[in-house]
């Protein structure tokens, strides 16, 4: 859940919007189902969620290792923290002086941890991703469902007012190896619903496939 923080002194650094909110009531809802929970979060202004552990981490890396560490003993992964795509190439360790020349950053790219879980998955996991996309929705949420093998992806509209970063609600469209469920406008919490009654199922179809 949540964003991660990329460095570039001791003072500043790299981020996004994402509040953490889906990701916390996924994890309340899976929770409450009765599933033992491991929350791996960036830096959010959210208390920890009663009964789940909770592990808190910065940066890309951090969330990379702690995801990819508990991975092998989960039987559902759900991938919904906005995690930066780049990082400064170097953090300086004294703050960067304000001079009049500007300032040009040398970024180079994260680990992909939804493509890295998507490799090394074994066959009775559920692994669901999410998109946070402005355009080309379907067709974005199809493509990184195909490439980062998934089960599952979660897409929603970040341009919209009611949808995405820092808002109560949001809505999403559900697609999977065969099917596109489009979700109307809900709660974060009553769209961790819909998405787990959706997990429910694909776990249900994995243990007849055993």
């Amino acid at each position: 859940a949540g964003p991660t923080r990329e460095p570039i002194d001791p003072v500043r650094f790299l981020s996004n919007r994402s509040s953490g909110k889906m990701g916390f009531a996924l994890a309340q809802a899976a929770q409450r189902r009765g599933a033992a929970v491991t929350l791996v979060t960036g830096p959010v202004a959210l208390a920890d969620p009663w009964g789940i552990d909770v592990i808190r981490v910065t940066t890309a890396e951090e969330m990379a290792a702690a995801v990819l560490g508990q991975a092998p003993a989960m039987d559902v992964i759900i991938k919904s923290a906005a995690v930066a795509d780049f990082r400064p190439a170097s953090c300086q360790s004294l703050k960067i002086k304000k001079t009049n020349q500007g300032l040009r950053l040398d970024l180079i790219k994260n680990r992909d941890i939804l493509a890295e879980l998507g490799h090394r998955r074994q066959p009775h996991q559920v692994l669901v991703g999410f998109a946070a996309e402005s355009h080309d929705h379907l067709s974005e949420g199809q493509r990184k469902l195909r490439e980062k093998n998934l089960d599952l992806i979660v897409v929603n509209d970040i341009l919209g007012s009611e949808t995405g970063f820092d808002v109560a609600t949001n809505q999403v469209t559900l697609i999977g190896r065969k099917e596109i469920h489009p979700l109307p406008l809900l709660s974060k919490e009553a769209t961790a619903d819909r998405i787990l009654d959706r997990v429910v199922t694909l776990l249900g179809e994995k243990a007849i496939k055993e």
